[in-house]
């Protein structure tokens, strides 16, 4: 609460504090939602600005966490108000990140494995629509509860875990349409495109 409070008054270091508490998991979501690391950085920047310029208008601040997510979602939501419309090739692109509920793997290789799959199925997230996307990250990935995410998105609980439930059915549909899941020689999980698919393009 210290910190919070010094925030509001200003206090640089206390701002700085905030920062390496939240940011890396503002620019995963982020990230998560526009797939570009490249606007991702700019949107996560643009977000800890606002957040700065705005702190004394937190009424609750043991509601940060979730205001500063409703900050970055309102940013997403107006980058895709105003980016051109592309591809959808390129609209599933650049996403790196890994999912963090997925078990790392040990040795070298196999976090090299571990990383491609974690990267694929990011790519499949992805493929959500915005809505369920939202949902599903701010659940899965940084851990917020059904409340918190109805009070980021300003919906209620029950709509939260309506929305969850529908995200995760069109994730499971939309893995199996595109991959198979496998272990390989190292006993590793790996994620194989499905063969009508992929060609003689390389795994994911």
């Amino acid at each position: 609460m210290a910190v919070r409070v010094e925030i509001r008054t200003g206090a640089e270091g206390s701002f700085l504090d905030l920062c390496d508490a939240y940011h890396d998991g503002v620019r995963r979501f982020i990230q998560t939602m526009v797939k570009d690391a490249w606007t991702a950085d700019d949107l996560t920047q643009e977000t800890f600005l606002r957040v700065l310029n705005k702190i004394g208008s937190l009424e609750e601040p043991s509601k940060l966490r979730a205001w500063i997510y409703s900050i970055a979602i309102n940013l997403c939501r107006d980058h895709f108000r105003t980016r051109s419309a592309r591809p959808r090739e390129e609209a599933v692109r650049g996403s790196t990140e890994l999912l963090e509920k997925l078990p790392a793997p040990c040795s070298t290789e196999a976090k090299l494995a571990g990383h491609q799959m974690n990267a694929c199925v990011h790519r499949k997230i992805a493929m959500l629509p915005e809505g369920l996307r939202t949902v599903l990250c701010l659940f899965d990935v940084n851990g917020f509860s059904h409340s918190e995410i109805a009070q980021v998105l300003g919906i209620s609980v029950e709509n939260v875990k309506v929305r969850l439930h529908r995200a995760r059915k069109g994730l499971k549909r939309i893995l199996e349409t595109h991959c198979t899941f496998e272990k390989d020689d190292r006993n590793v999980l790996v994620c194989e495109p499905l063969k009508h698919l992929a060609g003689d393009r390389p795994a994911d």
